[in-house]
């Protein structure tokens, strides 16, 4: 037949010729094949060619299974605080928006996939939540531990910091370093300054 070309032992993606087939109703040639994964298929000599068809169809099924699965921690604890620090940031109809997002705090690009936050932070510790250590800066591993709400609370926006003697602390803190009620503390500090208030 003029200008026939055959395929047989050809590779085309995941499929190798291995017979001629039937033309189809039209008279186009067709090739039986046989692909990696084990299954056959009937191919058009000119789909084969040009990349249309490069598999018994398990290709497409792989695309969707790999779409469709997950990494298994939907219901975990660490899922949720990524999903909920992501949305605090980006959502404006998230509650908490506007002391995140709206305050120009965002999550960092690699974090725009759970797999690379849980490398990064790992397993959530018990009772423990995400914290920035710049209550400025952004979500991202720099600036990300994993905290007690104690250690959270501390480091709200809301604290007022103390400076002494070169370090930098709220109440609370210099309270348990100095052995000191926290009550007693802040009535020293409302009539003294630190200088005095801490030794006295």
């Amino acid at each position: 037949m003029a200008g026939f070309i055959d395929l047989t032992g050809q590779r085309f993606e995941r499929l190798v010729v291995v017979s001629r087939a039937t033309n189809n109703d039209e008279g186009s040639a067709r090739w039986n094949c046989l692909c990696d994964c084990g299954g056959t298929t009937i191919a058009l000599c000119r789909d084969l060619r040009s990349g249309n068809t490069h598999s018994c169809g398990c290709f497409c099924k792989d695309r969707i299974r790999e779409v469709n699965s997950t990494h298994g921690m939907s219901e975990t604890s660490t899922y949720s605080i990524w999903k909920t620090l992501r949305q605090r940031c980006a959502n404006p109809n998230d509650p908490a928006y506007k002391n995140y997002g709206g305050r120009g705090i965002t999550v960092c690009d690699r974090w725009n996939r759970f797999e690379n936050f849980y490398e990064d932070m790992g397993e959530r510790p018990s009772s423990m939540s995400i914290d920035r250590r710049d209550n400025n800066g952004n979500y991202c591993p720099e600036n990300c531990s994993w905290e007690t709400r104690k250690n959270q609370n501390r480091n709200a926006r809301s604290n007022v910091t103390i400076k002494y003697d070169g370090k930098t602390q709220c109440m609370a803190a210099w309270a348990e370093e100095l052995c000191v009620d926290y009550e007693t503390l802040r009535r020293r500090l409302k009539r003294h300054p630190p200088q005095i208030a801490f030794n006295m």
